[in-house]
């Protein structure tokens, strides 16, 4: 499979484009959101006529209508799938208002685990936005809707849908995260979603794909960032919070309901164990998602890496021994040092902005912000120390607690997305969630590394489309009965093609059945033709026709001769003949020329013909067999024209082949339309090849 043409376009001026090669070997791909951004991922792709659309989010940083991707660029009812990678709400929380506000029709998939937290995820959502009525995106009923739409996908698990198919492999990040690959008519596209290569406390890295992909669109988060080591990291977080507590502050570590957060419980419940002068001091994880969350999560342990599974086996890892859940700010007994971890990340509302508001302006207090912050939050601002904020009262208060931006993130940094890069070797890459400043460098970055491969790189905005276009050879496999024996080098193997969505199958007529919907059945045709002359004329006429004219083996009462073994002819009544064939091209061919010849006799009446017309007689009966031999061609290949020097020209997609009908050579530059014309020739000339008359022959 290979790229010709690469550009980028706008969405909304695509259909001005010069159409470049066919229209069906077009693939255009178009981000909705996440394009030189971070939030609301939504990629949507067009190829062959097939529309997929990855992931299906909103922006963090906007609330409302403009929270959401620009679905109004596109017809959701052309899409045929949509898959999610994960349920954090940049990937996911506008798919109630996708699945139940629009006239999206296809069918949408995702992991167990993901369908799983979703649900979990967005109720909390809609519940803590801070939004009216008239603005809000969708309600509880919405998502219960969208649950019954959502089919689920195990790892590894290949699927089909229109000829699209797909399949996942783990992407680490979060529980559930998939990365998904997806093939149409051979050309595979691997889109990453959020993906970490490092496996952490309890989730596993994310894997490598066994197939290279055609074009890769991947995650640019953290541009050319690298992650300092985990053990650092872990060792920066427990000496802030252990020294903040020491000095009688409180830690607010806003993050993820679902995701780091659970990472950063399972640190900090080991830390604590190994100090017992800190088993006085709380730790709330304060979301009200907390306890079924943690349910969730001790039902996929297996889905986890192996340390966490063997921690399992004796205890459950999530059982913390040394922190509580705290459902809100009216049960929290703020008296004293204590840690509390709440969401959301981003400190634009719910509880972890009630906790800011009221611990900012104490320097003994401390913020620890361990993941990516998206532009447009409070979590970003605080990230560079203003001296002052603005409160969720509109008031403004002094920022003097201290802020630490400690990353968790299990996002790809750019030492791992070189790696990764480097493994697969994508022809085409495609970066997508990052801002743009980092997206560039991280573009520039591969662009040197990979100078010496060719490979094209893009960095689309949001409705900037990239349109390649791909050339690529249909392959159809023999499989069942066909398959059991290797031909011989240029042996013609002979067969139904079966065609389902992109792929091609050759099968024995039996196997029809077993490998595939579809059945075979006989069909039985019988026709009379207006007859009152002597059979023996008709028969007369056969063998001048066709090679092969014979009697039944059984006697019949009436005069019967079957025609190439297929078709049976019989002297009905004084004033009809009839014939009875099984349909197929062949037998459709020959009953054709033989009522065409009865007819005929009928035309011409009873003559005697003299021995010294035999040689025109048979002339005839050549130029008649030109003639069928020319319908039958007509019938396979449709456009079929006579050329000079009498030779059928065929056009099959812009090919030309050139049969001369005397010998059966063929001019043609495409290999396998020679091969089809031959075929064809051959088979039908045994069909209706004229044998030469006797000189004594008469009426």
């Amino acid at each position: 499979m290979a790229s010709t043409i690469t550009q980028i376009s706008s969405l909304k001026r695509r259909e001005s484009t010069a159409t470049r090669g066919r229209e069906g070997d077009q693939l255009v791909v178009t981000p909705l959101g996440a394009g030189s951004e971070v939030g609301r991922s939504c990629v949507h792709m067009t190829y062959r006529g097939k529309t997929i659309m990855f992931d299906c989010g909103i922006h963090p940083g906007f609330s409302g209508m403009s929270a959401l991707p620009y679905f109004d660029e596109i017809d959701p009812s052309a899409i045929d799938v949509l898959l999610v990678t994960h349920f954090h709400l940049d990937h996911a929380a506008s798919l109630p208002y996708f699945l139940e506000k629009t006239n999206f029709k296809g069918r949408v998939f995702m992991t167990h685990a993901t369908k799983a937290i979703y649900r979990l995820l967005l109720s909390d959502y809609v519940k803590v936005s801070k939004v009216s009525v008239e603005d809000m995106l969708y309600d509880e009923q919405d998502i219960l809707a969208s649950m019954d739409k959502i089919e689920v996908i195990d790892f590894h698990q290949t699927l089909e849908v229109n000829g699209i198919r797909f399949w996942c492999y783990t992407a680490g990040h979060v529980l559930g995260a998939a990365m998904f690959m997806v093939d149409i008519a051979g050309l595979r596209v691997l889109y990453t979603g959020d993906y970490s290569r490092e496996e952490d406390r309890h989730l596993r890295a994310a894997e490598t794909p066994q197939f290279s992909p055609d074009i890769c669109i991947i995650e640019s988060t953290y541009g050319i960032q690298t992650h300092q080591p985990r053990h650092i990291r872990e060792k920066r977080f427990t000496d802030v919070i252990h020294s903040t507590i020491s000095q009688g502050g409180r830690v607010l570590i806003p993050a993820f309901a679902l995701g780091r957060a659970q990472e950063l419980l399972l640190i900090l419940d080991e830390y604590w164990a190994n100090h017992p002068e800190l088993h006085n001091i709380p730790i709330y994880y304060a979301s009200p998602l907390a306890k079924r969350c943690m349910a969730v999560y001790q039902t996929y342990i297996n889905a986890m890496n192996e340390r966490i599974r063997n921690q399992f086996a004796n205890s459950n890892p999530f059982d913390f021994k040394h922190i509580s859940s705290l459902k809100s700010i009216e049960n929290f007994d703020d008296v004293g040092p204590s840690v509390v971890m709440a969401s959301p990340s981003g400190l634009q509302s719910g509880l972890s902005r009630q906790l800011f508001d009221k611990w900012c302006s104490d320097k003994k207090n401390a913020c620890v912000i361990p993941g990516y912050v998206v532009e447009g939050t409070l979590a970003k601002t605080i990230i560079n120390e203003p001296k002052e904020v603005t409160l969720m009262n509109g008031l403004t208060a002094p920022l003097n607690m201290q802020v630490h931006y400690i990353s968790f993130s299990a996002h790809a940094d750019s030492d791992q997305t070189s790696s990764f890069l480097e493994e697969l070797m994508p022809p085409n890459i495609i970066l997508v969630h990052g801002e743009a400043n980092e997206m560039g460098r991280l573009k520039q970055k591969l662009t040197t590394q990979f100078a010496d491969r060719n490979t094209k790189i893009f960095s689309p905005k949001n409705c900037q489309s990239v349109e390649m276009y791909f050339s690529s050879e249909k392959m159809a496999k023999t499989i069942g009965k066909l398959a059991e024996k290797t031909p011989e080098v240029g042996e013609t193997v002979g067969g139904l093609l079966v065609k389902k969505g992109f792929t091609y199958q050759i099968m024995a007529p039996d196997d029809l059945h077993v490998f595939s919907q579809l059945s075979t059945a006989n069909i039985t045709q019988r026709i009379s033709v207006p007859y009152s002359g002597a059979f023996g004329v008709i028969k007369h006429r056969l063998k001048q026709i066709y090679e092969s004219v014979e009697s039944p083996s059984e006697e019949t009462d009436v005069p019967t001769m079957i025609v190439h073994e297929k078709v049976t002819v019989r002297q009905e009544s004084e004033n009809y003949a009839s014939l009875q064939w099984s349909s197929d091209p062949i037998s459709d061919m020959v009953s054709d020329s033989v009522v065409a010849m009865i007819l005929n006799i009928s035309r011409e009446g009873p003559k005697v013909m003299p021995v010294t017309d035999a040689s025109k007689m048979e002339e005839d009966a050549e130029k008649m067999a030109q003639k069928v031999m020319y319908a039958l061609f007509v019938s396979l290949f449709g456009d079929v024209k006579v050329g000079e020097e009498g030779k059928l020209v065929v056009t099959v997609d812009g090919k030309v082949a050139r049969l001369d009908r005397n010998n059966g050579e063929v001019e043609c530059e495409d290999e396998g339309l020679k091969e089809r014309v031959k075929m064809a020739f051959r088979r039908m000339q045994s069909a209706v090849k004229p044998i030469p008359l006797s000189a004594s022959s008469n009426v």
